[in-house]
């Protein structure tokens, strides 16, 4: 009882961290500061690119042997690119983008916030009457979701065409016949669906991130925690949402 008691706490406290963190942060978007909303756009998108296309080009090779040994199986080869597609953009793409993203600015959100809490430099913006949320949280946030969309966008185009490639040199599946059941079995509302699972992810990873380093204590162990529980925390989320977020959209956008 105890122990339960102990989680029941903990889970209480990190809910009401990142419900403050949100509500905060939406009162701050109004005065959202600009040039660190471009920094955080840079740190969090354009730095991130690189990782990006070489998780892009490794995700569509596996989504597509994966596909292909079932296709093969059943009789459906003709609909390898259909059904690599469908399970890169609704599933594959989105969970491991959103993983990914979670040790790359997850990791890297709490640990720069973390550092500032510690260092007291939050405390000296809020001795100055300068908001930290207006100046720090809500830019990294916004750009977090914008950043980790446009990822999205990326990694799908890019995954889907080694897809192609991949099947054409393991499965000797020819270009044509693999793009061949895209438009009559894949919808733009599938792609809607897997975008707008990412796009959650991202602000999931922000706003835990968020909540994460400003309540760490402890001086460098603490930042060294802080981003270790970030990229822990974040990657459960996901997991979480990701089984909450299919029925949902699969209902809503049949």
């Amino acid at each position: 009882m105890r122990l339960l008691g102990r989680l029941t706490i903990m889970v209480l406290r990190a809910v009401g961290a990142v419900a403050l963190v949100c509500a905060r942060t939406a009162l701050a978007l109004r005065h959202v500061s600009g040039r660190e909303l471009a920094r955080a756009l840079t740190l969090f998108g354009y730095r991130s690119l690189p990782l990006t296309l070489g998780a892009a080009t490794m995700i569509g090779a596996t989504v597509v042997l994966q596909a292909g040994v079932y296709a093969t199986r059943f009789g459906l080869r003709l609909f390898t690119g259909w059904a690599a597609g469908y399970a890169l953009i609704w599933e594959f793409g989105p969970l491991l983008l959103g993983l990914i993203m979670a040790a790359r600015i997850g990791a890297r959100n709490a640990a720069e916030l973390s550092l500032l809490s510690v260092n007291g430099q939050l405390e000296g913006l809020r001795g100055i009457s300068l908001d930290p949320f207006r100046l720090l949280v809500a830019p990294r946030v916004v750009a977090a979701f914008l950043s980790v969309g446009a990822l999205a966008a990326v990694t799908f185009l890019v995954a889907i065409l080694w897809e192609a490639v991949a099947a054409f040199f393991t499965l000797h599946l020819p270009l044509r016949v693999f793009f061949t059941s895209f438009p009559d079995m894949l919808r733009w509302t599938d792609l809607v669906g897997g975008l707008t699972k990412t796009i959650i992810f991202g602000g999931a990873i922000a706003v835990i991130s968020t909540a994460v380093g400003l309540r760490t204590r402890g001086g460098a162990q603490g930042v060294g925690r802080a981003a270790a529980e970030a990229v822990v925390a974040c990657c459960a989320t996901i997991f979480a949402l990701d089984l909450l977020l299919t029925p949902l959209l699969s209902r809503w956008l049949s």
